[in-house]
Parts: structure tokens; sequence; C-alpha cells
């Protein structure tokens, strides 16, 4: 079931941390003080964004502090949202206005967007105990969505925890960007530098770069090799 927005909601809320959860202390703390300062404010684990039958997901990091954790919608309210619906509406994988807030229409196509670390950490930085936590949310969503055929991971951390979702070795899927990896039970895993505004500025990753992979994606969307 999808509401009006485009999420997901009914049989993968049991795929949902809950809203408080405390699996990682450190986040579930800087929860608590963000819903002391910003009382208007999503503050909780931010869900996934798009159809239950998506064959495509898109992993990013976490949520960040004035994007999703703000709005309750992945890469909504900061940089990286601008250029990464932007280009998926250039190539038909979403529809509608991006206003950077949760309730602007926008929908994706065959699409979503979920985030290796569900709630939002201090400084935009993880720890590696954090990411295996909430690894058993990823995946029990890969576990649940039988049409998923692609996944696009938007940086290493995000690489990584597609990996270990799959109990995949990291050394033998090295991330680069570009870099395609098989999964088990035939998905493929295509990775990306991270669409943030420091990649972007620094010029590691630029919007022609980043179109490219987006093309690539739909392109195997498209096969069925």
């Amino acid at each position: 079931m999808t509401d009006a927005s485009g999420n997901t909601s009914g049989g993968r809320n049991k795929h949902l941390p809950p809203p408080d959860c405390r699996l990682c202390p450190r986040l579930a703390d800087f929860l608590a003080e963000q819903r002391k300062s910003h009382p208007d404010w999503f503050n909780a684990p931010v869900p996934p964004f798009g159809p239950d039958d998506a064959r495509l997901a898109i992993i990013g990091l976490a949520p960040g502090l004035r994007g999703a954790n703000r709005t309750g919608r992945p890469f909504t309210g900061d940089f990286a949202g601008e250029l990464l619906y932007g280009t998926l509406k250039r190539h038909g994988l979403a529809r509608g206005a991006y206003s950077a807030r949760a309730d602007d229409g926008l929908q994706l196509i065959d699409t979503v967007i979920i985030n290796a670390v569900r709630c939002v950490p201090p400084q935009n930085r993880p720890t590696p105990a954090e990411i295996r936590s909430c690894n058993r949310f990823l995946e029990a969503e890969f576990g649940a969505r039988p049409t998923l055929r692609v996944i696009l991971a938007l940086g290493r951390v995000a690489h990584d925890a597609v990996l270990m979702a799959h109990g995949l070795v990291r050394a033998r899927h090295p991330f680069a960007h570009g870099a395609e990896h098989r999964l088990p039970g035939g998905r493929l895993l295509i990775d990306s530098y991270h669409c943030s505004r420091y990649n972007t500025q620094t010029g590691r990753l630029t919007a022609q770069m980043f179109d490219q992979v987006i093309a690539r994606v739909k392109a195997a969307l498209g096969t069925d090799d």
C-alpha cells in the first residue's frame, strides 16, 4: 500500500525500527535532544520512500539533520535531494514537483529509497557499530522486496551496508564509482559517489557523472541478464 506522497505503508511497517528504537544509544539520545530543540520536526527513524514493488532500490547513508530528520522523507530538505530527485525525474524514475518537503506530491516510479542507517547521526557520521545494528532492517527490506533487481549504493558506507545485508565480503566487492557487482539471487549492485554538496563542490562527483550512473541504472532495469 502506498500513501499520497509515495511512501510505503501497511505490510512494510514490520520491517521498520520503532519510533523509540534504542538499538543505538548514541543516536537515540541525539534524537531525544532534537525532539526538545525542534518538537515540530520528524525526529524518528526515517522510513523508506517509494512503492513496495519497486525494481530499483537506492541506498543512502543516513538522514540529514535538517533534511530527512526534519521532513521524515529520505533526501528531502537538503542539497543532495535536489540533485538526486532532479536526476531521477529526467530519467523517468520520479514525477511531480520536488519542493523539499514530504507533502510536495513527488512520487517515485519503480524506485524506493532506503537509508542504511535510519536515525540521524551527529555530524552525519554513524559509527561502525550503529551501521551493523541498523543493518537488520536493511536486510529485512531486501528480503521483503522480491521485485528488486537493481540496487544503487550512494557512497562507500551504503555499499558496505548492502554487502553486509547479503552476507558478502567487502574485500571481494570493492567500492568504486560506477562499479557493478552481482549479488545473490541475481540482483545487480551499482556504486556511485554520494550526491552530497561536499562531493559536488569538490568535483568528486559532477552532475554529469551522476546522470551517467542513473542512465546505467535505468538501462539495467530494462534488461533480463
